[in-house]
């Protein structure tokens, strides 16, 4: 089937899903398949359930004239998100990097928001299915779009360029993130890089950390380039010491002079800054900027400070890699206070790096003081240490259900498929 005629459909039912079971009456169906499912087979229940059209490519074995059969369903949603995408005409943000594109993502939709229609990636929806998702679901009263890119190998974020054609581009950094994916280190530049490549030739603009000379190299050749960083930025700030939850002083750039936030750690300063630098690059006021990024509430186990009885919990489970794993751990031993307690879990996608990644993790927490060290799972079993050790998360938790910690504060974190969460249910 023709895009063209097949956007003509989706103009006439704007809302597409790829799972029966959040199906609405009227949404069109993408047959979507992997390795373990192939929504082929859910063709039919699709069209009970009530979608206007199933996009489906194998023989559905039963004829019905809402079912629309293509090649490949993915390459069709990817370029039928293309195909929407071009249709209008305003700047479309594309954020990277290997930590903190969530939580950039969602300060940059906040601090847009309150001055322009903006529409950006829900959730976690960064992949190759979420992002034409996403791209999909903006209207045409939007006046920017944010989309979150994410990536664990080479060429997957020029992939996604192909049809989301970003204007204006973020790398929030390149750390040791799904190294065994792209190749080590130097393959993470490359592959984030892919995004600032992209904007380099369609005269696209950036904005740059500017603290980070890999960044800085990464950024040659690109006309348009806002800067933001502790010094010699565009917009500067620092945090403010000995705060429990990150406090951003602006030295340089923005009227007002502080911003408090509820993140916690020093190591969300860039993604305040780069918030403030966008909404001050597409014109929303100072005391806007100040209040969407004051008012935001970390979800979803990221960053999140709980507090339960006398003690207090850093909740930041979503994932991990080593380096915001060294940056939380030394966010905390920064902490004034003097019982502090580590819960740990194994770090993913790490490759041939993974045991001296791991060995370096259990170095650097040998250096500060705890009052408990907790381990759990992954190559954490095969690298000799100190510490208390368990299978998994819920071994942990029943550790910990056994303590009576007072007045304690605790960090909880570890790669996604720990599942280190549930230390705390």
């Amino acid at each position: 089937m023709e895009i063209a005629a097949l956007y003509s459909i989706f103009l006439q039912y704007p809302v597409v899903q790829t799972d029966t079971r959040k199906l609405q009456k009227g949404n069109l169906y993408f047959a979507l398949k992997g390795p373990n499912f192939n929504g082929n087979l859910f063709a039919k229940q699709a069209l009970e359930l009530g979608a206007a059209y199933a996009i489906i490519d194998e023989p559905a074995g039963f004829a019905d004239e809402r079912l629309l059969y293509t090649t490949d369903v993915l390459t069709t949603l990817q370029a039928l998100a293309k195909y929407h995408r071009q249709q209008f005409n305003i700047p479309f943000i594309a954020i990277t990097g290997s930590n903190g594109k969530t939580t950039t993502k969602e300060l940059v939709y906040e601090v847009l928001s309150t001055t322009h229609t903006t529409y950006t990636t829900q959730g976690n929806l960064n992949n190759h299915i979420g992002i034409p998702l996403t791209i999909l679901s903006v209207k045409k009263d939007a006046a920017l779009a944010v989309i979150e890119m994410g990536a664990n190998h080479q060429k997957e974020i020029e992939g996604y360029c192909k049809y989301t054609l970003p204007t204006h581009g973020i790398i929030t950094n390149c750390g040791k993130a799904h190294l065994e994916g792209f190749g080590g280190e130097e393959g993470v530049r490359k592959g984030k890089g892919e995004l600032f490549a992209y904007l380099r030739a369609n005269n696209g603009a950036i904005f740059l950390m500017s603290d980070y000379n890999y960044l800085v190299e990464m950024s040659h050749g690109i006309a348009n380039v806002k800067t933001y960083g502790t010094q010699n930025a565009d917009l500067v700030g620092v945090a403010e010491k000995n705060r429990e939850m990150l406090v951003v002083l602006i030295k340089k750039g923005m009227a007002i002079s502080l911003i408090e936030t509820n993140l916690v750690g020093d190591y969300n300063l860039p993604n305040v800054l780069v918030a403030i630098a966008v909404g001050k690059y597409f014109n929303v006021p100072d005391a806007k900027i100040q209040m969407a990024i004051s008012s935001y509430l970390p979800t979803n186990s990221r960053s999140q400070l709980i507090n339960k009885d006398t003690n207090k919990i850093i909740l930041d489970a979503y994932n991990a890699n080593p380096t915001s794993m060294k940056a939380a751990i030394e966010n905390i031993a920064g902490m004034p206070v003097a019982n502090k307690v580590l819960l740990l879990g194994g770090m993913m996608e790490l490759g041939d790096e993974s045991l001296a990644e791991h060995t370096a993790i259990i170095n650097l927490t040998k250096q500060h003081q705890w009052l408990s060290v907790v381990l759990v799972g992954g190559d954490f079993s095969k690298v000799p240490h100190p510490y208390i050790y368990f299978e998994s998360s819920l071994q942990a938790k029943e550790w910990l259900q056994q303590q009576d910690f007072q007045n304690c504060v605790m960090l909880v974190k570890g790669s996604r498929s720990m599942q280190m969460e549930k230390v705390l249910e």
